[in-house]
């Protein structure tokens, strides 16, 4: 009776082995594709700030009390418009009080020029020696002089009276305004009185690695040559939405950061309808076009230790882990592989977690798989309808 037990459970055994077995042939039946060459569009991201092609700091040229504000924030101005007003009553008396000085020294010079005119008749008539009307000639001139001091001291004071009656320098739009009438504002205020930013044109400041600053470099000649070779440019604004048009990257800095090692870069946009403002975040992106770039399916890639990796199928179906190197730049569902493939390797597109090192599979088609994969979905879903009575 034990030697037929043990014969009964030795079959039990068998039999489990043989559907384990039939299972895991059956999971090994995985899509395979071929590797093909064809032209890839990726785009590359950086993060960006953006600033107006002028950003003015309007600052008071005096001291003194703002008695008018004649813009709000946000208000589009033009160039030379009155943006605020500054008490200018001691400025007023400086003018006058320099017009007056002006008036002395010419009333002084007409007296002296008719000495002087008097003293040359006598001369003439040999009256008086020639020193004396050399020194009224020096006297006239000293006056001259003084006459000249005065007038500049009136410019300047007439200069310090506009100064109270700050205008645009540019058009643009009014930025925010820390001071109201009352308030008591200098050339020392720390916050300036207001903003202006001309956003006719915005700015778009970025910043690459000194690596990649150096690659394109090379190859385009020079730094200008490869400014100038770069494609339009996209900005992603804060939301999310892309920008209307297209920008155009203008600048390259000459200095690289030493505290990241990067390279400030500028790409300029067209603003007619104001739709960007200085101060404001995006992402510049910058299009790659790749000929002849080998793509495989992000699934089919695995990573260990920063290292990236698919499973190659040789003649006899087995999988062989082969190390790859991609571009960071991916459309977020194929890497680019830069090295490790070529044209017409067979690879594990799917269920690469399954796969060990030089197993092998039954390799089939993606379109096979997909449809195993629903006719599993729909056996599941029978199973879960509840019974008909």
């Amino acid at each position: 009776m034990k030697k037929i037990a043990y014969f009964l459970l030795g079959l039990t055994l068998v039999a489990c082995s043989g559907k384990q077995e039939g299972a895991t042939d059956e999971s090994m039946e995985l899509a395979v594709i071929s590797v093909t060459a064809s032209d890839a569009d990726l785009n590359q991201s950086y993060p960006a700030t953006i600033k107006g092609v002028q950003d003015i700091e309007i600052r008071p040229k005096v001291s003194g009390h703002i008695t008018r504000v004649c813009v709000d924030e946000g208000a589009f101005v033009s160039a030379g418009q009155t943006l605020f007003v500054i008490d200018g009553t001691q400025f007023r008396a400086a003018v006058n009080q320099a017009q007056a000085s002006v008036n002395v020294a010419r009333t002084q010079i007409a007296t002296q020029q008719l000495t002087v005119n008097n003293k040359k008749m006598l001369l003439e008539k040999q009256i008086i020696s020639q020193y004396d009307y050399d020194v009224a000639v020096n006297q006239l001139a000293s006056l001259k002089a003084q006459l000249a001091q005065a007038q500049a001291a009136l410019s300047s004071a007439r200069d310090q009276l506009n100064f109270c009656t700050v205008k645009a320098p540019a058009s643009g739009v009014i930025g925010t305004i820390p001071y109201r009438v009352g308030a008591l504002v200098s050339s020392a205020s720390q916050e300036p009185l207001t903003t202006v930013s001309n956003l006719s044109k915005m700015y778009a400041y970025f910043s690459m690695t000194e690596k990649q600053v150096l690659e394109m470099t090379r190859q385009s000649g020079g730094s200008k040559t490869a400014v100038d070779a770069m494609p339009s440019v996209k900005l992603i604004l804060a939301d999310g939405t892309e920008y209307e048009s297209l920008g155009q990257v203008s600048m390259m800095s000459g200095i690289i950061d030493a505290a990241t090692g990067s390279v400030q870069m500028r790409a300029t946009f067209d603003n007619a309808r104001h739709i960007l403002r200085s101060g404001a975040t995006g992402t510049v992106r910058i299009p790659i076009h790749t000929t002849g770039a080998i793509q495989v399916p992000q699934k089919a890639v695995y990573a260990i230790q920063e290292k990236h990796f698919c499973y190659v199928l040789d003649k006899d179906n087995k999988a062989i882990a082969t190390e790859i190197q991609i571009m960071p730049q991916h459309d977020g569902k194929n890497y680019v592989v830069t090295s490790g493939l070529k044209v017409g390797d067979r690879i594990v597109a799917e269920g690469v977690n399954k796969v060990k090192n030089e197993m092998v599979i039954k390799p089939i088609t993606p379109a096979q798989s997909a449809a195993k994969q629903k006719k599993a979905q729909e056996h599941m879903a029978e199973k879960r309808m509840p019974n008909e009575d």
